[in-house]
């Protein structure tokens, strides 16, 4: 009996325990917002982001204010290495590890955020700078959910990643996965933002991605806003 008691009492303290951790995760998270202007935050509120989310960080000029409300919602990248730059490429963004990268532990490498800020002529109107303001959060929360999903993966899940997006069905699910993990991180309507923005300058119903651009009513590869809103509409974390 004494022995059943000393479970009873222990088994409590864990819960306890269990309960206040999940208590003190929440006051950490950051609050959700619908929509985010560029004078939303001050000026020392800016400084504040840098300083608790910009450690080994390198912003994009530009986009600096964007990129540190998008990382303040991924806490778990806060001393992860992060280089994001400007350059011309046709896809808008794209992210990876570094070259070197590839063959290191996963805390121990570099991620690289590619923002393009000259396209080809179909997709110029889909680069960052065309983008709404809430719009360029939401797609920079989406390859900050790249980061946090390489960043937990071994240099074989990297190489498996990039043998899994010689197919289209893998690509598919590992594009729309990521944008689950933005919605997780409490950056759905900042997603939203930038899938109706994308899809309303194309013309298009679904957004494939800049290597493919053939339209298609039936794959969705990055989620489409009804979807979104669905995810959202019974989300605990957009609930309150």
């Amino acid at each position: 009996m004494d022995y059943i008691l000393f479970l009873q009492k222990h088994f409590r303290v864990a819960i306890l325990l269990i309960c206040l951790s999940l208590f003190t995760a929440t006051l950490k998270a950051q609050a959700v917002v619908m929509e985010f202007h560029p004078d939303s935050l001050t000026n020392k509120k800016i400084i504040d982001l840098k300083n608790n989310y910009g450690n080994k960080k390198l912003l994009p000029i530009g986009f600096e204010k964007q990129a540190l409300i998008a990382l303040s919602y991924f806490p778990e990248l806060r001393d992860i290495k992060i280089q994001f730059r400007v350059k011309n490429k046709i896809t808008p963004l794209a992210t990876r590890p570094s070259v070197i990268g590839m063959f290191r532990k996963a805390q121990k490498r570099r991620y690289i955020v590619t923002i393009s800020k000259n396209s080809i002529s179909f997709l110029d109107s889909i680069i960052l700078q065309n983008l709404n303001y809430n719009a360029q959060i939401g797609v920079l929360g989406h390859e900050l959910g790249h980061v946090l999903d390489f960043s937990k993966k071994s240099i074989g899940g990297m190489y498996n990643v990039i043998f899994g997006h010689l197919s289209k069905k893998y690509t598919d699910r590992f594009e729309f996965n990521t944008d689950q993990i933005c919605i997780d991180h409490g950056l759905g309507y900042q997603l939203l933002a930038w899938s109706a923005n994308v899809r309303e300058n194309l013309k298009t119903i679904n957004w494939q991605g800049a290597d493919n651009l053939l339209p298609s009513a039936k794959n969705e590869r990055y989620m489409n806003p009804s979807t979104i809103i669905s995810i959202i509409s019974t989300h605990p974390l957009y609930q309150k």
